[in-house]
């Protein structure tokens, strides 16, 4: 372990990390390559695009197989659990990096997510992850790696609350604007949605973001622009998930 830590990347320098304490959640521009970014999604299309597609990656809502249209809208839930490449863009060095910093110590991966998110489909309402994945010690960051050109406000970028991760857990209830957000989801009551600043990012920009801190997403407006990503959960080693017995196994990112 020891010669693992020292070949372990230092990718934040003090003013980054002073940011990511202070605001909760930065940027970190490139840190995936695009030619990286091509691969995955295109690695991703064939598994799904198959004749016969593996259980783990079939497309399922609520944990019932949906319809062949399907293919490339439903999420592709923790894949890391299944499929090498999967794992392997989740334990990108400068993330594993990146992460040892902010919380202090060696992260383990807990959860992924491939994301869809087609031209026309809803996004999440303001919420905290913490409110879905409990862990002890709290030091859950989620990375949120951008798969295409550009993610903006026209095709369904992250918006951030900053400093919200201060607040502790807040209350949860229904979602208000169902015009906007998905229905089967909660959102954090009593916040002022004003605050919230969009997050712009280019292929291969990864945004790291605190377990409390509120963050969202709004309708994919376009007309022919997806907005692809991969998103995964992590908590420092010495973390257990609570609560969650499908979240329980560790992966180590070395």
């Amino acid at each position: 372990m020891q010669s693992q830590v020292k070949d372990r990347l230092a990718p934040l320098g003090e003013k980054e990390l002073a940011f990511f304490h202070e605001h909760g959640y930065y940027l970190l521009k490139k840190g995936c390559s695009e030619d990286l970014v091509d691969a995955f999604n295109g690695h991703i299309h064939s598994i799904r695009s198959a004749d016969e597609i593996a259980e783990w990656a079939l497309p399922k809502k609520g944990g019932q197989h949906v319809t062949d249209k399907d293919r490339f809208s439903v999420r592709l839930f923790n894949p890391h659990k299944h499929d090498g490449f999967s794992r392997q863009i989740m334990k990108l060095p400068v993330v594993r990096g990146a992460l040892a910093q902010m919380m202090g110590d060696e992260a383990v991966c807990v959860q992924s997510m491939y994301f869809y998110k087609e031209p026309g489909s809803p996004g999440q309402a303001p919420h905290q992850d913490y409110y879905y994945i409990k862990d002890d010690p709290k030091s859950m960051i989620a990375a949120w790696i951008a798969l295409e050109e550009v993610v903006d406000e026209e095709n369904g970028c992250l918006w951030v609350i900053p400093g919200t991760h201060k607040l502790g857990l807040l209350p949860h209830g229904k979602v208000t604007n169902l015009e906007e957000h998905e229905s089967w989801t909660d959102e954090t009551e009593g916040v002022d949605l004003s605050r919230e600043i969009p997050v712009i990012m280019e292929k291969g920009d990864i945004l790291f973001f605190h377990e409390l801190l509120i963050h969202s997403s709004y309708k994919n407006r376009s007309k022919d622009r997806w907005r692809r990503s991969y998103v995964c959960h992590y908590i420092r080693n010495d973390s257990t998930v609570l609560f969650r017995e499908d979240l329980r196994v560790k992966y180590p990112l070395y």
